[in-house]
């Protein structure tokens, strides 16, 4: 009847062309949505939002002229924090539901899920989490929709001074954009840094477990988007998080608006000599336990995912370990690499350098415990522009008080040095752990503060550019996935490495070389985003941060390189 009535009107045909070269013709003014259920039947799962010339949209947005389209379903990572974001919208609605005097904090991903918080006079049950759960069933049966509404930064403080959320109002105060979007849900409405699904019906698969004092919103995962995973508690996650919490109450941070405000006042400089000083004394703990521990401990495992600083970690403990009369010694794990013709290839057909196989375990073994025994080894020296080893090595001997640093990132696997008894050896798990929020509402994911520290990193020190440090992040993800995640609580101790100002600092280096990515680009739409993303934080000048920061890894100015 739509095609009819449109014909009648001579509305024009504009032409679409999908990612396999196919083209369609369609009507000027068809919206995404109109066209998903034609394309519905051919995707891997549901489809929440669509890539127009490389720009995400939401399944609402019109087209008007030609233009290259992609579906996005669950399988993709933007879908996922599409769904993620929607389906945070209908728990804050949930409990505004059944407890209106309640507030809720999204707090940080755990155990395949969100652990959130909900504050009020008395204690969540869990009886009350079942509830909560009730109810976000009841609203995805309803299929509310969710409407979007601009609104200017003065008129969105005033909404939100009047629901109290006074932490979304400091969240705004310094947005150079004059305005906000709004989301609105059965009259309900919220800011959300992103995009949602058309309605509440698209949102079925979810589940929440009561994790004292929150729960947990458990969802699925985009390798399977019709299944919730299985829970698998991690406490030492999730006390190195409450830990970093911690620390926010003590620099006085409990969100980004607090972060700008200090900014402002021009009090960063204390707070980051403070940040920096809660990182050494960590770290000096942790040397501590290694150093006095009951069962002598000859080697120490670092492991941890891209862009964490463990490089810059390993140097600084070894500062501390000599505080406590241990000599330490490195050993790379890039040095026992197998030749190249004997690296294992991935399901690509790729060289897959991140698999266990890659590393040559037996002779690795070997010399450990022959170094542990007292015993000279001829350590090798890889040499990656020739994919095989030279054919001299480093001669190398430890004495009573010389201790072992490995740094890898399959440290954690017991597979790597299954030949080492457990007793010789510590374990480390380094990752930037963020916990603080933008506001109650939209939490900061660990891995955009990673892929942001990885797009100032190589550009500075590899010669590589932002869109190739993009296009290369989903295989570092998946590698991440295979051989450091599975193994985090394997760990003895973690450190959070995350430092409360350094997006503030990052976004001077990083805002330009992502602004270079223009919309012809595939990764235009994670450039927009991480841009997006960035303009929650005022500038903070990097002068102020000590030589041996972490940061300093990333910014340029450590002490540690040369």
């Amino acid at each position: 009847m739509r095609e009819n009535n449109m014909m009648e009107n001579n509305v024009d045909l504009i032409r679409v062309t999908f990612p396999d070269g196919s083209e369609k013709e369609v009507f000027e003014g068809i919206s995404l949505l109109e066209l998903v259920h034609e394309y519905q039947k051919n995707s891997k799962s549901i489809i929440v939002a669509a890539k127009v010339n490389n720009d995400i949209k939401e399944l609402s947005y019109h087209l008007y002229d030609n233009c290259q389209l992609e579906f996005i379903d669950l399988t993709y990572e933007d879908g996922m924090r599409i769904y993620r974001r929607s389906l945070s919208f209908i728990l804050i609605k949930a409990v505004n539901d059944l407890f209106p005097d309640r507030k809720v904090i999204i707090c940080h991903s755990i155990s395949k899920g969100l652990y959130c918080e909900i504050k009020g006079d008395t204690q969540l049950t869990a009886e009350e989490v079942s509830l909560i759960n009730k109810r976000m069933k009841e609203i995805v049966a309803q299929r509310i929709p969710f409407i979007k509404k601009m609104m200017s930064i003065e008129e969105a403080k005033e909404v939100f001074r009047k629901r109290g959320r006074m932490d979304r109002v400091n969240a705004i105060e310094h947005r150079k954009k004059p305005y906000v979007t709004l989301y609105i849900c059965d009259e309900f409405e919220d800011y959300f840094y992103g995009y949602m699904v058309p309605d509440t019906g698209y949102l079925k698969h979810f589940d929440l477990k009561y994790y004292s004092p929150g729960l947990i919103m458990m969802y699925p995962d985009k390798t399977n988007p019709d299944i919730i995973p299985k829970f698998k508690e991690q406490k030492k996650l999730f006390s190195i998080f409450k830990e970093y919490k911690n620390w926010g109450h003590i620099l006085g941070v409990a969100n980004v608006g607090a972060l700008n405000d200090i900014v402002k006042e021009g009090k960063i400089n204390e707070m980051i000599r403070v940040a920096e000083a809660l990182h050494e004394k960590k770290i000096a703990q942790i040397a501590d336990m290694i150093a006095f521990n009951k069962n002598k401990k000859k080697v120490v495992l670092i492991a941890g995912p891209s862009s964490s600083g463990k490089t810059t970690f390993a140097q600084r403990l070894s500062i501390q370990l000599r505080v406590n009369g241990l000599k330490p010694v490195t050993i790379s794990l890039d040095d026992y690499f197998v030749n190249r013709e004997h690296t294992p290839r991935d399901e690509t057909g790729d060289y897959d350098f991140e698999a266990l196989e890659a590393i040559d375990i037996k002779l690795f073994n070997q010399h450990l415990n022959d170094l542990i025994s007292g015993k000279e080894v001829d350590i090798p020296i890889f040499n990656f522009a020739k994919g095989g080893r030279e054919d001299f090595c480093r001669k190398l001997k430890i004495t009573e008080n010389q201790i072992l640093i490995i740094e890898g990132i399959h440290g954690l696997n017991e597979k790597l040095t299954a030949s080492i008894p457990k007793e010789s050896k510590f374990k480390i798990y380094v990752s930037a752990l963020t916990s603080m929020n933008i506001d109650d509402h939209n939490r900061i994911p660990t891995t955009d503060t990673r892929i942001i520290r990885r797009i100032v990193r190589d550009f500075q020190f590899r010669g590589c550019s932002a869109v190739n440090t993009i296009k290369r992040w989903p295989s570092v993800r998946r590698g991440e996935e295979r051989n450091i995640f599975p193994f985090q609580e394997e760990a003895d101790v973690m450190f959070n490495s995350a430092l409360i100002f350094e997006l503030g600092v990052l976004k001077t280096y990083a805002e330009p070389l992502l602004a270079d990515i223009d919309i012809s680009q595939p990764e235009y739409s994670e450039a927009r985003r991480l841009i997006e993303f960035l303009t929650n934080f005022l500038s903070i000048e990097p002068k102020e941060i000590p030589i041996n920061s972490i940061i300093r890894e990333f910014v340029g100015g450590s002490c540690f390189y040369k």
